[in-house]
């Protein structure tokens, strides 16, 4: 059996156009993220003041979290949050696996540093609650210093945190040569704050 197409009138079109625009505003008006949710929006936000309560972090935005974590002895971290650092998010998760997810500063980056002499643990995005470095309470020497433009960022004493990583704000959108001395050793790395998967917790500079 043949087709025959219809010719295309004007109120062919016109019946074509509205169905089409009826559409359009259909999916307009479906609900969609929570950005465009005020409902979602509020559920989201109402949850995530309630994790952050619990943990006792209220009120804190994701920089004042990581500071006040990473300062946390690690005997008094909670065993009911997990933090994870993303280049872009702070990732909270409690032991009923809510999760709930706080935007990091949009001019710097975090990275946290383990420096080792001889045990050292596989890692890409830091856990401030579980990751647990060689070299806990030690002074070590940082260096930072940005590939472009030779500029030094860094260039301090520190005090390794109770889990063993040095944690550092640096600028976005750069690429850098970290070195970590301690005891007449020392260790360099090369890291990136340019990319959303670039790497937040380095446990490959063993001293040497």
């Amino acid at each position: 059996m043949s087709h025959r197409t219809l010719p295309r009138t004007p109120a062919r079109l016109a019946v074509a156009a509205l169905t089409l625009g009826s559409a359009l505003a259909l999916a307009a008006c479906s609900p969609g993220t929570a950005e465009g949710d005020p409902t979602a929006a509020a559920t989201a936000a109402s949850s995530t003041d309630a994790v952050l309560a619990q943990a006792g972090l209220d009120g804190m935005d994701a920089r004042q979290i990581i500071d006040t974590l990473d300062a946390t002895p690690l005997a008094d971290r909670s065993v009911e949050l997990t933090a994870s650092i993303r280049p872009d998010e702070l990732l909270l998760t409690t032991t009923d696996e809510t999760q709930v997810s706080l935007p990091m500063p949009d001019d710097a980056f975090y990275v946290s540093f383990a420096p080792y002499e001889n045990d050292t643990h596989d890692c890409y995005y830091h856990s401030l609650t579980t990751c647990t470095g060689e070299l806990q309470g030690e002074d070590v020497h940082v260096t930072v210093t940005d590939d472009a433009t030779g500029e030094t960022l860094v260039d301090e004493t520190r005090t390794t945190f109770d889990n063993g990583f040095v944690g550092l704000w640096l600028p976005r959108d750069i690429d850098a040569t970290v070195t970590v001395e301690h005891d007449g050793l020392s260790a360099t790395q090369g890291i990136s704050t340019s990319h959303s998967d670039d790497v937040t917790c380095v446990t490959t500079m063993k001293l040497t």
